[in-house]
């Protein structure tokens, strides 16, 4: 089996997550190459997600708070990336001029500017497997709406919904963090952070906007800052895009409404996607983790929906019988999957089993940058093609 050794940089949540996936490599009998960390970088290393780290990974053979030693490492091949969006652009590139293959962060790039930035730096090494994580198209249900996609089952695209929804920055009391100031998240707000999470399945599925009218809202303007004193939120909460789509394949238009919205009360981390077609329809949520919804057009006047319940069905068999039902680390651990599957063999196991490429965050990056302008202007505002 074909070994990956990886540096990891940023020790946060999803950093952790990816050495757990790692650690749980085994749960993929059939995988032929598999990730093994042996660096971390983090910017203060007396954090105790350092120490969870220096616990728990007994292959790692180098901690520093300079990303620039990790990326001089040459026992490291591949980096993961996972820090906040002003540094995307800086670190990234170095991360491709050290001839590291990358595994990046959304929203790849903090604006337009800086995604075309690290998009040019891709060009120069086509060599480098460079993909951004989102792991949501991994759940099984997912995997079976994108089958159905692929085979033509929907008939006709009729409309598309698909959001990802919070409740707990609800809470005013919540001590803001840097998602919440413009420096350092963007101007996206919300659109850069959740977004891209909205837009995979459907930019995957080849689905283009062809313009967007977009309402974004500050819903908690001020938070405390956990030091006595109440500074304000700079960035949007919510957003709402209502986008006229086009099908690649007929040219068919349709709309398609994007939610991305950390204020959704009694929402709880739930993504959700529903497609309706002329010859079928599906909806899935994860607050319904393991079932499917479909309907079939059979012709006639009655119509049911009926319930499918998913299980296993995974696009990388792992050794949980099928009939057990499928969680978030799950798909993190498909997802990474997914990555080293490609990295070893030069192309995605299936269209919808693959991880976002840089080209479909270029999209969804001028999708935010027109959403932006469509808030300030009121007016829907066409994508450039």
């Amino acid at each position: 089996m074909r070994t990956v050794r990886f540096g990891i940089v940023g020790c946060g949540m999803m950093g952790r997550e990816f050495a757990s996936a790692a650690a749980r490599w085994l749960h993929l009998p059939e995988m032929t190459v598999r990730p093994e960390i042996v660096a971390v970088c983090n910017r203060t290393l007396a954090a105790p997600k350092v120490d969870w780290f220096r616990g728990n990974i007994p292959t790692l053979r180098q901690i520093t708070a300079d990303y620039r030693e990790l990326l001089a490492n040459p026992d490291v091949e591949a980096v993961y990336i996972a820090v906040p969006h002003h540094l995307h652009a800086e670190l990234y590139l170095a991360a491709l001029e050290a001839g590291k293959h990358l595994m990046g962060e959304k929203p790849f790039g903090i604006d337009l500017q800086a995604n075309e930035t690290i998009l040019t730096g891709i060009e120069r090494h086509p060599d480098l497997c460079v993909r951004c994580a989102s792991q949501f198209i991994f759940f099984p249900a997912v995997q079976r709406i994108g089958r159905m996609i692929d085979t033509g089952a929907f008939g006709k695209i009729i409309e598309v919904n698909v959001g990802f929804l919070h409740c707990s920055d609800l809470d005013p009391d919540k001590p803001i963090n840097w998602k919440r100031v413009r420096q350092f998240n963007g101007d996206y707000g919300c659109m850069g952070d959740l977004g891209p999470h909205v837009c995979a399945l459907p930019f995957r599925a080849g689905w283009v906007p062809r313009n967007v009218r977009a309402v974004l809202s500050n819903v908690v303007p001020s938070r405390p800052d956990g030091r006595g004193r109440i500074v304000p939120c700079e960035t949007w909460d919510n957003a709402t895009l209502l986008c006229e789509m086009e099908a690649p394949d007929s040219g068919n238009l349709f709309p398609m409404t994007l939610r991305a919205h950390r204020i959704s009360p009694g929402q709880r981390n739930n993504w959700y996607i529903e497609v309706l077609g002329t010859a079928a329809s599906a909806r899935y949520s994860l607050s319904n983790t393991n079932t499917l919804e479909r309907l079939e057009y059979l012709g006639g006047p009655e119509q049911q929906w009926r319930r499918v319940e998913m299980g296993q069905e995974t696009a990388f068999r792992s050794i949980t019988q099928e009939l057990a039902q499928f969680g978030i680390s799950d798909a993190i651990l498909q997802m990474w999957a997914a990555y080293l599957y490609e990295l070893d063999a030069g192309r995605p196991l299936a269209r919808f089993a693959g991880c976002t490429r840089p080209d479909e965050t270029a999209l969804w990056h001028r999708l935010f940058t027109a959403a932006l302008e469509s808030q300030t202007t009121g007016k829907t505002v066409p994508l450039p093609r």
